[in-house]
């Protein structure tokens, strides 16, 4: 066997990663440069001979860095996008190097195992039953499609129809029923799956975005046949958690008339309820059929990995197991591809794990509570600059401002130039949105680095893009 080189490129990967790193508190926020001067700086013919790969690795380095958005900066806000822990890119390096197609458990048992007892801890720190299905994926887009997969599984099951065998051709409709402020992840997994984006029913929701039970009472008792509801643990713009209780209540009334399945998108806020003070907003999510979240948004660990969990095992093998001739036959131990759509698929979950054991439970609490402080102390600060309106009860760690145009002419207008001017400002990168008709700036605290120097700092450049260009 040939063996390369490892240590001189490895070694220039390490401390390009730690200058970066270490030198984050000093960057702008935003990329030094836009897409098409990226483009201009790295188009070039493909060579044809190669160059040593330590080499490589630096001039990459210093290429690519003036577009890179620091998004594991304190005062990144936007999309909800937590920072890695230095447990989690450590471990991600590992997996980069061990090189482990993680899908059966026989030639990957190292990692396959560690992905199982990372599974268990996941349930208990989420106190989601014990005996659910864990699937590790690239995001909430594709948890919520395993997910909702699972859901069509076994309400079309019950509904006497086998929709992996037979398709959908012929099969009973299922309504998918969703609050007026569904995550668009979720709507796309629903045309993935063939169910019909446009065919979904919007339920309407509370000023802050939480489905309303009677609303969605109301729009079951108008349909028959099978029917999945997508309830949410965090709305994208206000943080507004549905009112998981009393879904679940309306849910299971109905599960006597026809097949029904209860999905909670918890990519923003499941992993609040590792936190005794935040547990209570998300009273009753343990009690639906099925549940997505992120692992790389409030769990802090590197880019990527998406959680999906399903109450109903049996619902969610058939959704995604596959076996073929030249694989492992199945056996006792748990095959990662049987709950994953990917055959090919790294060993994400072992970032999760270093991260979950390098924090722990009280860790993993100490930073979605932090988290949440930081919005209230944000919240608090734009109340008391003139002008500056917060839009949404602050539930979690989700804060929507509007500014008001000085001029009295304006107010979407002025908002999104001041969002830009914030911006380009570097101190701190939100993103822009629209709520219920207007615009808006949108803080997402979900890094774990974020504190009060940082809100303070935050602050000081919103208002004076309110006010110096106003």
């Amino acid at each position: 066997m040939r063996v390369p080189e490892w240590r001189p490129a490895l070694t220039a990967a390490h401390d390009a990663a730690l200058e970066w790193l270490e030198h984050l508190a000093e960057r702008p926020v935003r990329p030094e440069v836009d897409y098409d001067a990226m483009y201009a700086a790295l188009h070039e013919p493909m060579p044809e001979a190669g160059l040593p790969a330590e080499q490589v690795i630096a001039e990459l380095d210093a290429a690519v860095r003036p577009g890179l958005m620091a998004m594991n900066h304190g005062r990144f806000f936007g999309w909800v996008i937590g920072g890695s822990t230095p447990a989690g890119v450590a471990a991600d390096w590992l997996v980069a190097a061990w090189d482990q197609n993680t899908a059966m458990a026989e030639p990957t048992p190292g990692v396959s195992a560690l992905e199982a007892v990372t599974a268990e801890w996941l349930l208990e720190l989420l106190d989601l039953p014990r005996s659910c299905s864990v699937a590790f994926v690239t995001g909430a887009q594709v948890a919520n499609l395993v997910c909702l997969a699972a859901a069509r599984d076994r309400v079309l099951a019950d509904s006497g129809w086998d929709v992996e065998g037979d398709g959908l051709v012929g099969a009973p409709p299922v309504s998918v029923l969703a609050g007026e402020f569904v995550h668009h992840t979720v709507g796309k997994a629903v045309r993935i799956l063939g169910l019909g984006e446009s065919r979904m029913i919007e339920v309407a929701a509370d000023d802050n975005a939480r489905m309303r039970p009677d609303a969605l009472a109301d729009a079951l008792a108008g349909i028959e046949g099978p029917a999945i509801v997508c309830a949410q643990a965090g709305e994208i713009a206000t943080g507004g958690i549905d009112p998981l209780a009393a879904i679940a209540d309306v849910v299971d009334a109905r599960r006597d008339l026809a097949p029904t399945w209860l999905h909670v998108d918890g990519a923003i806020g499941l992993f609040a309820r590792a936190s005794s003070v935040l547990a209570p907003k998300f009273a009753g999510a343990e009690r639906a059929d099925s549940w997505c979240t992120d692992a790389h948004k409030w769990l802090n660990t590197p880019y990527d990995c998406g959680i999906a969990i399903v109450r109903d095992r049996e619902a969610h093998h058939r959704a995604m197991t596959l076996h073929a001739s030249y694989l492992p036959q199945p056996s006792a131990a748990r095959d990662p591809i049987d709950w994953n759509p990917d055959m090919s698929r790294r060993a994400r979950a072992t970032a999760v794990y270093a991260t979950l054991r390098s924090l722990g439970r009280s860790g993993v609490a100490e930073i979605v509570e932090r988290d949440c402080e930081m919005a209230r102390l944000l919240a608090e600060g734009v109340r008391a600059i003139p002008g500056a309106e917060v839009c949404n009860e602050v539930e979690l760690n989700q804060v929507l401002v509007r500014l008001l145009d000085p001029a009295g002419q304006d107010d979407d207008a002025h908002t999104r130039a001041a969002l830009t001017r914030l911006q380009e400002s570097g101190v701190a990168f939100p993103s822009g949105t629209t709520f219920r008709g207007q615009a808006a700036i949108r803080f997402s605290v979900a890094n774990w680095a974020t504190d009060e120097t940082d809100i303070v700092e935050t602050l000081e450049a919103l208002a004076d893009a309110h006010t110096r260009w106003g």
